[in-house]
């Protein structure tokens, strides 16, 4: 059924009062000001001079561009169409354009909603994201890479970059385990609700009889941290073990024990690298790698210790499952937090998992 121009009228004014609430909680006009010293910084003569300094001034002011420019662009789309509401008031035949106008621009505005949740400690930081087969053998390890790609196209729709820190193949296809660093802003905030136990139904291709089988995939996420952050690691609790790389790879692949595995003994974290050809330099990754899994551990822990104080229940844990993928006998993925399901497979699989991620941050962020 169509809106009438009355009901339009009155959706212009919960939009602006929306967009109101976020001006107030994105601190736009902080942001502005940071982008005005910025540009003043950057107009300098010797502004090139040193590289470093200049290459973090940019990305700064990239990071505060990435939230002012989408609220720019909502905002002017919101004054575009209360311009857009008077011509309909005029003519009726501009009411259906004007509707399907406020039905993008409310699309744009969940978007812009979401952003505001980004509000965590590190939910700007890069992101450390593993995968681990569950029991299965073959069949979690297929699993596993298929997630992995998931994710993969995910950033890259993003524009994201990564890094493959460590991949352990599985004995006959797909991997055991595998770690990712991504580069983009936000991209721990986006990618932070993944974490827990993934559920995959389907019928077996690795079963001659084609039986249909339940695998099971953990994911763990957890920031990059800067390095001004005091982490205190004993070395004398580290367990430092060497080995050779695997996987597709240049001529130290397989030839040298420049692969290095990290155990944090009281904890039993555990963390590797291999896309170094120096074992020192996959060292220095893992001890970065390994100080962030204690730091995310240690705020977990916080997080749980102030919930039980105020009696409330548990957050989803590592081990908790979070999300089912049906292949068979019908196509459903469904996220067991937020109910929000999908038919689409396929695309789900090919990393269309905006859904599940937005709604995950409303859920977390209301």
């Amino acid at each position: 059924m169509a809106a009438t121009i009355e009901e339009l009228q009155q959706a212009a004014g919960e939009l602006n009062s929306r967009l109101d609430h976020l001006h107030e909680f994105l601190k736009i006009d902080d942001y502005l000001e940071k982008i005005a010293e910025l540009e003043n910084k950057m107009s300098a003569p010797d502004f090139w001079d040193n590289k470093e300094s200049a290459q973090n001034t940019v990305a700064e002011m990239s990071s505060c561009r990435n939230i002012v420019d989408p609220y720019k662009k909502v905002r002017s789309d919101v004054e575009d169409f209360g311009v857009a509401l008077e011509l309909a008031a005029e003519d009726a035949e501009f009411l259906l354009e004007t509707e399907i106008s406020y039905k993008k621009l409310l699309k744009a505005m969940d978007k812009l909603e979401v952003m505001s949740f980004l509000s965590g400690k590190f939910d700007k930081n890069n992101l450390y994201l593993s995968i681990h087969a569950g029991a299965g053998g073959t069949e979690s390890c297929d699993w596993a890479s298929m997630l992995l790609r998931m994710y993969r196209r995910y950033a890259e729709r993003r524009g994201w970059k990564e890094e493959i820190i460590d991949l352990q193949p599985g004995e006959e296809a797909g991997v055991k385990s595998a770690t990712v660093h991504f580069s983009g802003e936000f991209s721990y905030g986006y990618l932070k609700g993944e974490k827990g136990v993934h559920r995959l139904v389907r019928i077996s291709p690795f079963d001659s009889n084609a039986r249909r089988h339940t695998s099971f995939v953990s994911v763990e996420t957890f920031p990059e941290i800067d390095d001004d952050i005091d982490i205190e690691i004993d070395e004398s609790q580290l367990r430092i073990d060497t080995y050779r790389a695997s996987g597709a790879g240049g001529q130290h692949v397989n030839t040298t024990d420049s692969a290095v595995r990290i155990t944090h003994i009281p904890t039993g974290t555990v963390v590797s690298c291999q896309n170094e050809r120096s074992q020192h330099k996959n060292r220095a990754t893992a001890m970065k790698m390994l100080k962030a899994r204690l730091y995310e551990l240690e705020e977990e822990k916080r997080r749980n210790e102030a919930d039980a104080l105020r009696g409330e229940q548990k957050e989803n844990g590592w081990g908790s499952q979070i999300r089912s993928y049906v292949l068979q006998p019908y196509q459903m993925v469904k996220d067991l937090r937020t109910e929000v399901e999908t038919s689409d497979t396929a695309g789900v699989l090919d990393g269309e998992i905006e859904d599940f991620i937005e709604a995950f941050l409303k859920q977390k962020g209301k």
